[in-house]
């Protein structure tokens, strides 16, 4: 699969129109119901490729932009989700910064 084509298991007359936010591989247990017996058989039936992780990211910012940024009617939590995730990003990058700013007590 390169960059810009639809997956290999979409099927455009058993599927319908595309959706970015679906997963057309085979459906397996979801991690929810698997028992800790089964765990590492569950792990082992993952596809751990770069393109992989990459089409699971692109479904999960589909489905969170499906949900919380394309209905007709939007409300304030898309925006707030986006505020944190660039909050949490710039305090990442800037803690070095802000940990020599710390106020000790000598006694």
């Amino acid at each position: 699969m390169t960059i810009g084509d639809y997956p290999k298991e979409y099927d455009a007359s058993k599927h319908g129109p595309y959706d970015p936010a679906r997963y057309y591989g085979k459906a397996d247990t979801p991690f929810g119901q698997v028992k800790l017996v089964e765990l590492p058989a569950w792990f082992a039936r993952r596809n751990k490729s770069p393109a992989a992780f990459a089409g699971l990211c692109s479904r999960a910012y589909w489905r969170w932009q499906h949900r919380f940024m394309q209905p007709r009617k939007v409300g304030m939590a898309g925006f707030y989700q986006s505020l944190f995730a660039c909050m949490t990003f710039f305090y990442v990058i800037n803690y070095a910064r802000i940990t020599s700013h710390k106020n000790y007590k000598y006694h």
